[in-house]
């Protein structure tokens, strides 16, 4: 059977778990494993280009016996070959290139193209990720808020309106279990942009970490609704994370998932921390999320 053609359906943005499908290529990977290709996924896949966050947990379900998926990453065909994870070399969307999702297993699975499987993620796994994001999300609006009155110049606006601090310094993003790390370089360009990073390179402490969380608490005491909008239900067709806060609809794009509502949420809890690398400041905002039991 021919490599896919087309992007793999993805179906984890609206929540699901469980996927039934077929397998379209099963293929050796360099490091003893097998990557497999099937029609449709529910299982959120670790992208290299912005592996915020990481793979979902679970099995994939062969003539009634359960495998373990032991990863589950971004590749790429042009119908010749494969390429997994850090080895693609085009863009999403690039002509004649199928993006798909290789669920990695152990090379003795009997597993074979035109199987009809079964993929399940791990429904824990999936919450505790899900709330780190949204709780990620929630954590960068209100920051930007309370960092607004630092800019010296215009900057360009985030979801709600503020400067978007977030956006023009992230660096790193990492998405973990009821939380996620952020970190924001305090940079030359930064400062040229005219956010004054002189406070928070002296003391991170400086940043209002009481309204940052009576904002937070706020957003989370409205029990807003969350959704995962998208264009398409291709793996690489574009999708966003809204949110109906009471100041407005926020729309950030993203290929995570998430929680239904901010009622799930007793508490979103930011703590910061300046680093250096190489010289040059980092802001790390280390967030908590957590859950209503």
């Amino acid at each position: 059977m021919p490599l896919p053609s087309q992007d793999t359906r993805v179906t984890y943005p609206d929540g699901e778990l469980v996927a039934s499908t077929r397998v379209l290529h099963v293929a050796a990977t360099d490091d003893g494993r097998n990557a497999v290709i099937t029609e449709a996924t529910s299982f959120h896949p670790v992208d290299a280009t912005w592996p915020d966050q990481p793979a979902d947990t679970g099995t994939l379900r062969v003539r009634g016996v359960a495998h373990v998926i032991r990863d589950a990453v971004v590749a790429a065909t042009d119908g010749e070959s494969l390429h997994l994870g850090s080895d693609i070399p085009v863009r999403k969307g690039t002509e004649g290139w199928a993006f798909v999702v290789a669920h990695l297993v152990d090379a003795d699975v009997e597993v074979a193209e035109g199987d009809e499987v079964q993929i399940e993620a791990d429904a824990a796994t999936r919450r505790a990720l899900s709330a780190g994001h949204t709780a990620c999300h929630l954590a960068s609006l209100a920051l930007n808020r309370v960092l607004a009155d630092r800019w010296s110049k215009p900057a360009r606006a985030d979801a709600l309106g503020s400067p978007d601090f977030d956006g023009i310094a992230i660096d790193t993003s990492r998405i973990v279990a009821n939380g996620s790390v952020d970190r924001y370089r305090l940079n030359k360009s930064l400062r040229r942009s005219g956010f004054d990073t002189a406070s928070l390179v002296a003391d991170a402490s400086a940043i209002d970490h009481r309204a940052l969380i009576d904002q937070l608490d706020r957003w989370i005491a409205s029990g807003a609704p969350v959704r995962v909008e998208s264009d398409g239900d291709g793996l690489t067709d574009r999708r966003s994370w809204v949110c109906e806060l009471p100041e407005g609809t926020a729309r950030i794009p993203c290929g995570g998932t998430h929680l239904n509502s901010l009622a799930e949420l007793s508490a979103v809890l930011p703590l910061f921390a300046l680093l250096d690398d190489a010289g040059t400041p980092v802001l790390e905002m280390s967030t908590e999320a957590r859950l209503r039991h």
